[in-house]
């Protein structure tokens, strides 16, 4: 059995994300998944049933992108935090 403290691999010892694409990525994605999320909302609130979707998929649509939005702006955060804390 190997040592879970041991290294196993030639990573690097203090290896971390691309902070720049990550915080491209965070600001591209955050308004475009708000968007969507505002989009579907309206959406399924004026949806009947005999929409092609349905009200409950225009619902689900709006809280994954909901999720989406929060993820990315947390993500936006904790990027912003590591790159002050770089300098």
């Amino acid at each position: 059995m190997s040592d879970p403290g041991r290294r196993s691999g030639s990573e690097p010892v203090t290896a971390r994300s691309d902070l720049k694409l990550r915080f491209v990525l965070a600001v591209m994605f955050t308004p475009l998944f708000a968007a969507a999320t505002i989009a579907f909302a309206f959406w399924a609130a004026r949806a009947d049933d005999g929409d092609p979707l349905g009200p409950g998929v225009l619902t689900t649509l709006a809280v994954v992108c909901g999720l989406l939005t929060v993820t990315a702006v947390f993500d936006l955060a904790v990027v912003a935090r590591r790159r002050r804390s770089d300098t």
